[in-house]
């Protein structure tokens, strides 16, 4: 079916920034917010979700190197002009890093000396920022993020997200795509307890929510395990974020009787074997596979010869509930090369089940496609004519 856009309704801060590439994707996306004509152009400079390796990212981490040592800035923007490889991020934030706890910890030492008390360890609050639209974060998550001393994000967090942080604060980045990680997860345990254990007010910053398919609960268990307070701040997770933006009742009467999360990516490596079990093909469950991308075309042919219908409506969804989004609606047999297509990256998240058929965007794109069979037909009957002629 045909690919759509989500209408802009905020501005991304990257976008004021000039392009490294002009590599952009430019489609009509009919909504009841914009004339169906409207078409909305994007670019992957824009995004919410650049890589901390490119120049509008690395700009945002970069002024709380800036205000103690004046080096911190060109070598900032040397490290963005180079590979990205995390040697150099690591290289980058580890002296100003190494400052902050050195000050933490003498901070600590002072109110002893002074004779008072102490102060005890600092806390841990992971934080789940949803989808991507900042417009979705919780209240809670707000002022969790204003009072941090140290915030530690990763890549789904949003520029309009860390614009909340306080300027008195420093923002690390430790985020990670597949194929590479600016820290290992043990570093990132590490940085943690580290800084709490310094004093310091910790804010963990995940897309989503921490606790569905975010490591959330590695890293609770971990602080916990050492003595450190741990406070989790849910998020809405894209499941929900996303379903309700397109319009899909995850669960429906007479239609799904209940929801499964999958992840698209097992500890081994390619599809989990829970893809193939008999009750995620249930014809009334609804599927919400997270990081799916990369193993939909292994995981569609298995749903089916489970017995899912091939049918079966449903949506693959970029970078959902941002100006960038971008979805496509298709049958579960024709998916995969829909997808391909549109050559839709991550983030995606893929929804499949009969309420897919729900959204007012499967009916406009069941429209769109009819259309252009149409119009297909149309010039093969004139091309058949005039060679007939």
């Amino acid at each position: 079916m045909a690919l759509a856009l989500r209408p802009p309704r905020f501005q991304p801060l990257a976008a004021s920034i000039p392009a490294t590439s002009t590599s952009c994707a430019t489609s009509a996306r009919p909504s009841s917010s914009s004339p169906p004509a409207a078409a909305a152009a994007i670019c992957a400079a824009a995004s919410p979700f650049t890589e901390a390796t490119s120049s509008s990212r690395y700009r945002r981490d970069a002024w709380s190197y800036t205000a103690q040592d004046p080096s911190f800035s060109s070598l900032a923007a040397s490290a963005a002009a180079a590979s990205g490889r995390r040697d150099d991020e690591i290289a980058l934030q580890l002296p100003e890093l190494r400052r902050l706890l050195e000050a933490l910890k003498a901070s600590r030492g002072k109110g002893s000396e002074g004779g008072g008390a102490a102060s005890g360890p600092g806390r841990v609050a992971l934080v789940g920022t949803g989808p991507g639209d900042p417009d979705l974060l919780t209240l809670k998550a707000v002022r969790a993020i204003q009072d941090a001393d140290l915030v530690l994000y990763d890549r789904l967090v949003s520029n309009e997200v860390l614009d909340l942080v306080g300027h008195g604060a420093r923002l690390l980045y430790v985020g990670k795509t597949a194929g590479y990680h600016s820290r290992t997860q043990e570093e990132i345990h590490e940085l943690l307890l580290s800084f709490a254990e310094a004093g310091a007010n910790v804010v963990r910053l995940k897309g989503g929510d921490p606790l569905v398919f975010g490591r959330g609960g590695e890293e609770m268990d971990f602080l916990q395990q050492q003595g450190i307070r741990v406070e989790v701040v849910p998020g809405i997770t894209s499941a929900s974020g996303i379903a309700a933006e397109l319009g899909i009742p995850l669960t429906h009467r007479g239609v799904a009787t209940s929801v499964r999360f999958l992840t698209g990516h097992s500890r081994n490596g390619g599809t989990d074997p829970l893809f193939v079990a008999e009750n995620a093909a249930d014809p009334d469950t609804t599927l919400v596979v997270y990081m799916g991308l990369s193993t939909l075309p292994s995981l569609a042919p298995k749903l089916m010869k489970h017995g899912l219908p091939p049918n079966t409506p449903a949506v693959a969804v970029e970078r959902g509930t941002t100006p960038q989004q971008r979805m496509v609606f298709a049958t579960l047999k024709d998916l995969v090369d829909e997808v391909h297509s549109a050559d839709l990256v991550s983030p995606t998240l893929i929804i499949i089940g009969k309420v897919v058929a729900l959204s007012p965007f499967w009916v406009e794109s069941s429209e769109q496609d009819a259309l252009m069979n149409e119009n297909s037909n149309k010039t093969e009957a004139r091309r058949w004519q005039f060679s007939s002629e």
